[in-house]
């Protein structure tokens, strides 16, 4: 499949869907968006019913992609299409000796305003039980994206404890609401976590999922799309809330790459 032009025509289907499903660039390809860049498979989205397209900072290939101008660009031309956009980025919140990374979140808050991104997805990083609440709730403030942060695929930020440890802090410290989480299917089998309790502890909390499944075992593991009855996918989003966008994480049928997007976005906005 080729990328789409950004002319204006192209349609979103999934305008008025009850749930809002985003494609994350990923999902044409890691090579593809690298190659071609973000702008040039925005429209793939869109046609596929996407309501949000998910930017992957670790994907551009120029640096100037990541300048305030080349973002700007970049969320505009997002908007024309009828989607909002979710700014990701590999940075930590908090950095290996257990504080709050504020540099790193300053810059990918920075990064996000300029995208007009909605979510700035951070990873967890080295939590060890302060949250730094009031650095935390300062940074954020003021800033138009919803920090979200997300269960990664090392034991280092991807373990059920440091979530619960995590939200009981912020409480704690009087900065609940300062941020959500991106709950992350696939990365809880990444860390031989259990995704329904993970689930059920942490849904009140949940402002953005990823949906992938996990093939392999080991270091060899990688992410694969769900089987559309997935008793797992199935029972999750039961438990997860409904007003939660869902993020497709998993690679396309490249054979039928066109095809595959409208009919995954279709079955996720309906699960």
């Amino acid at each position: 499949m080729e990328p789409v032009p950004i002319d204006g025509s192209a349609r979103n289907p999934g305008q008025n869907q009850a749930t809002e499903v985003v494609i994350v660039a990923s999902a044409f390809g890691v090579d593809a968006i690298r190659r071609d860049g973000h702008l040039a498979w925005l429209g793939a989205a869109a046609e596929a019913g996407a309501t949000g397209f998910e930017v992957r900072r670790e994907l551009f290939g120029l640096d100037a992609e990541a300048s305030p101008e080349g973002l700007a660009l970049l969320g505009r031309a997002i908007a024309r299409l009828g989607m909002w956009s979710v700014y990701s980025t590999p940075a930590s919140l908090y950095r290996e000796d257990g504080t709050l990374g504020e540099a790193a979140l300053k810059a990918a808050l920075a990064e996000a305003d300029a995208l007009g991104a909605r979510f700035v997805k951070l990873q967890l990083g080295a939590f060890g039980g302060r949250a730094d609440g009031v650095r935390l709730r300062n940074c954020v403030a003021g800033s138009r994206a919803r920090l979200v942060v997300e269960n990664g695929q090392v034991r280092e930020g991807g373990s059920l404890g440091q979530f619960v440890s995590l939200f009981a802090a912020l409480e704690r410290e009087e900065a609940a609401g300062a941020l959500g989480m991106t709950f992350d299917i696939g990365n809880w089998q990444w860390t031989d976590e259990a995704p329904r309790e993970a689930a059920k502890s942490l849904a009140a909390h949940v402002e953005y999922i990823h949906c992938k499944g996990v093939a392999g075992e080991g270091a060899r593991r990688f992410a694969v799309a769900p089987a559309e009855g997935d008793p797992l996918c199935t029972e999750l989003f039961a438990t997860l809330p409904r007003h939660a966008p869902r993020g497709i994480e998993f690679p396309f049928d490249v054979k039928a790459l066109a095809a595959d997007a409208r009919r995954r976005v279709a079955w996720l906005a309906a699960l």
